[in-house]
C-alpha cells in the first residue's frame, strides 16, 4: 500500500536510464515511419503532446498503450517488451511504480486517504513506524531503504522553483488525524508538518469529520493526477495492491466523488484548526 510500502529494492539510475531510451527508440520508429507526434498520437488515440512527453521520458506508457505503438509502428513486441521488463526493473512495487512516477510530471494532484497521513506527506518517524509494524521481518537497514524512498516523493512540493511544483489538495479523514502512530510526540510532529504545509500554502487541506457520517470515498482512498498535456489519471489502492485509471469515464466519475467528499469536509481554516488542536492535545 502506498500508505506504507510500495517500494522495493533496486537502482534509481539504470531504470530512468532504461525509460530514456526507451523513449529515444520511440522518436526513432515514429520518425522513421515519417509521422510527426500528431500523427502518432491520432492512430494510438492520444494527443501529439502525450507522445512527445513518452519520447521525453516524461510519462510512463501502459501496456495497453506499449502494445498499440508496436501494432501501428510494426515493430514487433518491442514496446510492449521493453515496457514490461522496466515495470519489473522499478525501484517501487508494479501496482504503484506508474503512479510514483506520474506524480513528478502532475501539475495538480488531489488526494484523499481515509487510515493514515499519505505517503507524500508523511514525516519521517511517521513513516518508519507504519513500514515497522507493516513488515515485521524487514531488518532495520530495509526499513531505512523503504523510508528514505517515501522521502525523496517529497522532493515534488519543496523544488525551489514553486512554479515547478504540482498544486496540491489533500483531503483526509478524521481517522488519520486522531489515530496515533508511534509515539504520542511524533504523531504531533507528523501534524504539526501537515500545519506547516498548509501555512506555507504547500497544500489546500481539508479533514473529513466524523459527525459527516457516511460519505462518497469511505471505502477507499483515492489520488488525482492532471497534466499539462495530458489526460488526468486517477489511482486507487489497498494493501499490497493499486490500479491506476485512464478510462476517461471512471476518471469523470471518481472525480466527481472527490468534489462530493469535499463538499462533506471541514472548510480550509476550519481542518487546519482541527488538526492543531489535535496536536495540541497530544502534547498535553
Amino acid at each position: 500500500m502506498e500508505g506504507v510500502a510500495g517500494v522495493r529494492e533496486n537502482g534509481f539510475g539504470q531504470w530512468k536510464f532504461g525509460w530514456r531510451f526507451f523513449g529515444a527508440e520511440l522518436k526513432f520508429h515514429r520518425e522513421q515511419m515519417g509521422l510527426t507526434q500528431q500523427d502518432l498520437g491520432k492512430l494510438v488515440f492520444c494527443t501529439g503532446s502525450f507522445i512527445g512527453q513518452l519520447e521525453n521520458a516524461v510519462r510512463r506508457p501502459l501496456p495497453e498503450m506499449a502494445a498499440k505503438l508496436d501494432e501501428v509502428l510494426k515493430t514487433n513486441g518491442l514496446f510492449a517488451r521493453m515496457c514490461k521488463r522496466l515495470e519489473n526493473d522499478s525501484p517501487y512495487d508494479d501496482y504503484f511504480a506508474a503512479a510514483a512516477e506520474l506524480e513528478k510530471s502532475a501539475t495538480m494532484i488531489t488526494e484523499y486517504s481515509g487510515q493514515v497521513i499519505p505517503g507524500l506527506f508523511q514525516t519521517e518517524s511517521y513513516a518508519r513506524e507504519l513500514n515497522r509494524v507493516a513488515f515485521p521481518f524487514l531488518t532495520k537497514g530495509e526499513i531505512n531503504a523503504l523510508v528514505a524512498m517515501r522521502m525523496a516523493r517529497s522532493e515534488i512540493y519543496t523544488a525551489p522553483e514553486r512554479a515547478t511544483r504540482p498544486k496540491l489538495w489533500v483531503t483526509i479523514d478524521e481517522a488519520a488525524i486522531r489515530r496515533i502512530i508511534g509515539s504520542r510526540e511524533e504523531m504531533a510532529l507528523q501534524l504539526d508538518h501537515l500545519v506547516h504545509l498548509s501555512e506555507e500554502s504547500a497544500i489546500l487541506l481539508q479533514v473529513v469529520p466524523f459527525s459527516a457520517g457516511a460519505h462518497s470515498l469511505l471505502e477507499g482512498n483515492l489520488k488525482l493526477m492532471a497534466f499539462a498535456d495530458a489526460p488526468p489519471v486517477a489511482y486507487q489502492e489497498g494493501p499490497s495492491y493499486g490500479q491506476l485509471i485512464d478510462d476517461p469515464v471512471a476518471v469523470a466519475d471518481l472525480e466527481m466523488r472527490y468534489s462530493l467528499l469535499t463538499a462533506r469536509a471541514h472548510s480550509f481554516d476550519e481542518s487546519l484548526g482541527l488538526v492543531k488542536s489535535v496536536a495540541k492535545g497530544l502534547r498535553t
